[in-house]
């Protein structure tokens, strides 16, 4: 279901070799996100107006674990059901948990959450379902799965991408600034047949669903990659020097994965450009740039079931 070039969740379609080398190729991009966002997906676990810390938590869509792992350290006393379709980004997650010293507080489930019988998922008092709502083909359907499965009084975390992240800026690369935007004009068609509901106001959809809406809040991420004046030696230095790595994979990484869907629509010039910054052995990769940032919003909703 999650189109090729999209680095959010899957949670439907085939396991066969292409989703295997797809998963692969998502996998990473799902880590770079985590890294990256990592204090602003803490902030929003700390935001939700929950009334009890949860204990019985489930990850819908939870990928390679960017959720669930903020969840566990957010709430230690809890348990979390992580539920994918893809088996890979399940294995990673595990693998990952036992790294971590938490596979006692991890359980994982393969499903597809389009079929309209989910699995035993327990009762949990918190569901979290980040970038993972507007793959879904029924997403009615499947907020009345959800307001079912909560405990009384629990809440439901929504947490949705109003759009892909921007990494350049407005005036690179040159000879052809704005290139980034005419990428993404250029994916809009795409988008629109394959995840319509990316960007969806989802307050009224959980309301018709029986929800509450406590809360929303839009969070506007804007990350500096510019590691300048980098001391060596220097711990905070080695810190900035780390995110602009990852900031700089995790640009390449998403451009790649939208360069076939923006491929038919970019003039050749355009095209030119997009490839040369794709380009790991040419001077002008964007893995060479230190005006890199990581900008985008995400919205939150906070619905309990009353």
């Amino acid at each position: 279901m999650t189109p090729a070039h999209e680095h959010t969740p899957h949670h439907g379609g085939s396991h066969g070799r292409h989703q295997e080398h797809d998963d692969s190729g998502q996998a990473e991009i799902l880590d770079l996100d985590a890294e990256v966002l990592a204090e602003h997906i803490a902030s929003i676990t700390a935001w939700l107006p929950l009334k009890v810390e949860p204990r019985q938590v489930v990850d819908l869509g939870c990928g390679t674990g960017a959720g669930t792992f903020a969840l566990l350290e957010g709430f230690p006393e809890a348990h979390v059901t992580a539920v994918d379709a893809s088996v890979g980004h399940l294995r990673l997650l595990r693998e990952k948990a036992c790294a971590r010293g938490v596979s006692d507080r991890v359980r994982t489930v393969q499903a597809d959450l389009d079929t309209s019988r989910w699995p035993d998922l327990g009762t949990p008092d918190l569901v979290w379902a980040s970038a993972s709502m507007h793959h879904m083909a029924h997403p009615d359907r499947a907020l009345r799965s959800v307001y079912e499965l909560l405990a009384p009084g629990g809440l439901f975390a929504v947490v949705e991408l109003d759009g892909l992240p921007r990494f350049l800026p407005a005036d690179a690369p040159e000879g052809r600034p704005g290139l980034e935007d005419r990428v993404h004009r250029a994916t809009d068609g795409f988008h629109a047949e394959h995840v319509p509901h990316r960007g969806a106001d989802w307050g009224p959809m959980l309301a018709a669903a029986g929800f509450t809406v406590e809360a929303e809040r839009t969070i506007t991420v804007d990350i500096e990659g510019d590691i300048e004046g980098d001391i060596e030696g220097d711990i905070e230095g080695d810190i900035e020097s780390d995110r602009g790595e990852a900031i700089g994979r995790y640009a390449h990484r998403s451009l790649q994965r939208l360069r076939g869907a923006a491929a038919p629509a970019l003039g050749p010039e355009d095209l030119a450009a997009l490839d040369e910054l794709l380009d790991t052995d040419s001077p002008h990769s964007i893995l060479r740039r230190d005006d890199l940032a990581v900008r985008t919003e995400r919205t939150v909703w906070a619905a309990r079931r009353t």
